[in-house]
């Protein structure tokens, strides 16, 4: 039986499958991976949480910085492996989705049961008061005044709600994939290198936890040789090859 045959077996007969993704997944859709070679952090040095919070000038630089991708997001439309996976959950094959990526791609897909380990560039924090904002009229009052605006609410620091590096995950977010990696029957991870932690440790705690590894990128990744399954082939493209099998198999029955 060919993978993608299987893969499909394995989907129709799981109960708790679980799919995390990593930067893969929507570079398909034009939104570049950062950490690559030639990705953002190659040409700019990132601005670290404790930087952020004590310098007016790291604060500028984060927001240049966060400016410049701003328009990756507000260019990038769901691919067919979104769409794919929103599918999924919303005839019951998904419990849930675990993903590395803020782009918020997911969401907009269709895909409602989410867990964002590394936030949602989409929208904007009040480091002081906690309100929330759309991502989009704040980056543009910055590029207009070429100033970092403060927060309408309160005036206080405005941060992207994202993950920043050398800040932790929420301890929330990070428990809840956690227990769904370890509740799993089934867990694909699509799209992910499985080399930044604590995020790649889920697939092999899912693993495990007795269930069925399959991994989906198109490169190696550290776990390929413990996975039951590995395909190195475009995400999208195997998603729908996945579903085409999966609905092949429904109308035979």
């Amino acid at each position: 039986m060919k993978s993608n045959e299987l893969l499909a077996t394995w989907l129709v007969e799981a109960h708790q499958a679980v799919v995390f993704t990593g930067a893969g997944i929507s570079t398909e859709s034009g939104i570049p991976d950062y950490r690559s070679p030639n990705g953002i952090w190659a040409r700019s040095q990132p601005v670290y949480f404790d930087d952020f919070l004590a310098s007016a000038g790291a604060r500028y630089e984060y927001w240049r910085q966060k400016a410049t991708t701003h328009e990756d997001f507000v260019r990038s439309r769901p691919n067919a492996g979104h769409v794919t996976l929103a599918r999924w959950e919303s005839q019951g094959r998904v419990q849930a989705v675990i993903t590395q990526n803020i782009d918020g791609l997911h969401g907009i897909a269709g895909s409602r049961n989410i867990c964002e380990l590394h936030g949602t560039a989409r929208r904007i924090a009040c480091l002081e008061c906690g309100q929330m904002y759309d991502a989009d009229p704040l980056v543009r009052q910055f590029q207009a005044d070429d100033q970092v605006p403060p927060c309408p609410g309160c005036g206080g620091i405005l941060k992207h709600a994202t993950i920043s590096f050398g800040q932790s995950l929420d301890d929330e977010v990070l428990q809840a994939a956690a227990d769904l990696a370890r509740n799993s029957d089934l867990f694909l991870a699509i799209g992910s290198s499985l080399v930044v932690q604590p995020a790649a440790s889920l697939p092999d705690l899912a693993r495990r936890s007795g269930a069925r590894l399959v991994i989906i990128n198109r490169e190696p990744t550290p776990l390929d040789n413990a996975a039951d399954a590995v395909i190195h082939e475009p995400i999208g493209l195997t998603l729908t090859e996945i579903d085409r099998h999966i609905r092949q198999a429904g109308q035979a029955t």
